[in-house]
């Protein structure tokens, strides 16, 4: 099952990263035209600042239980990082592209397997769960 985090835990790095990278350097026309469609009902502000909070969510999402500190943070990041997906499936469902709500939905059960897999590991270190 382990392996089965870290793997999910490294694509959505991955998944993140590009997708946070691009919506901080990229302009809103570029990031349309690259398929990232839901942010055409955002002002520019609003983009950068949903890339700096996926960009932290990459590091939360691997470095915590990585280097084991504060390793509670792993699965709170995955909890954001679904929320950001239930946004983008919404905006995505409302642009009526159902290959993007597709890939959205994917994306948060990725989340949800991360967040359940590393909550149920903390509760075991702290004794919780047997």
């Amino acid at each position: 099952m382990n392996i089965a985090l870290w793997a999910a835990q490294f694509v959505l790095a991955f998944v993140f990263l590009v997708s946070g990278t691009c919506k901080s350097l990229w302009s809103k026309e570029r990031l349309v035209a690259a398929g990232q469609t839901g942010v055409q009902f955002f002002p520019l502000p609003a983009i950068r600042l949903i890339a700096a909070s996926e960009l932290l969510a990459v590091v939360g999402v691997t470095l915590p239980w990585l280097i084991d500190v504060a390793p509670i943070l792993t699965p709170l990041a995955a909890v954001g990082l679904g929320v950001v997906m239930i946004g983008a499936t919404t905006t995505h469902i409302k642009l009526r592209e159902p290959k993007n709500i597709v890939i959205t939905c994917v994306i948060f059960v990725v989340c949800v397997f991360v967040a359940i897999g590393r909550f149920v590991d903390v509760a075991r270190e702290a004794g919780a769960v047997t």
